[in-house]
C-alpha cells in the first residue's frame, strides 16, 4: 500500500481503494482476514483512526465486515460488489463522456464501435 501526500485525494480514501483494489485483484481473498488497522498504521506511519475511516467506508459498502475480538474480514460476494461499483463507475467516467463527445461529432453507434475493436486491436499487437 501506497499513500500519496501530493494529491487532494483524503488518506482515509486512499486506504479504503486500496484496500477494495487488493480484495478485488485476490490479495486478500473472500472469508480471509485482512491487515488490523494498527498493522495499516504502523506500514504507511499513520494515525489508526484515519486506517480505521478508510475501513468503515468498505463496512459501509458490506465490502468487509467486523469479528469481534478478531478483526476484519472480506465479505463473501465482495468482489462482484466490488465489480458491479467498479462497472457503474466505468460507465459513468468514460462510456457517458464517449457518448456525449460522438454525438457533439455526429458518429454513429457503428463508427464509436469501430474505434473501440481498433483500441483492442491496436491494444492486442502491443503484448
Amino acid at each position: 500500500m501506497n499513500i500519496n501526500l501530493n494529491i487532494e485525494k483524503p488518506i482515509f480514501i486512499q486506504i479504503a481503494e486500496q484496500l477494495e483494489d487488493s480484495i478485488f485483484t485476490g490479495v486478500f481473498p473472500e472469508k480471509t482476514k485482512i491487515p488490523s488497522t494498527n498493522e495499516i498504521s504502523a506500514l504507511l506511519n499513520i494515525n489508526p483512526h484515519t486506517v480505521l475511516k478508510g475501513m468503515n467506508l468498505l463496512v459501509d459498502d458490506e465490502i468487509i465486515y467486523k469479528k469481534r475480538g478478531l478483526g476484519m474480514f472480506v465479505k463473501e460476494g465482495a468482489v462482484e460488489k466490488i465489480r458491479q461499483k467498479r462497472q457503474g463507475q466505468f460507465y459513468n467516467q468514460f462510456i457517458a463522456s464517449l457518448i456525449e463527445e460522438a454525438n457533439k461529432l455526429h458518429m454513429t453507434k457503428e463508427e464509436i464501435i469501430s474505434l473501440i475493436e481498433r483500441g483492442y486491436e491496436n491494444e492486442r499487437n502491443s503484448n
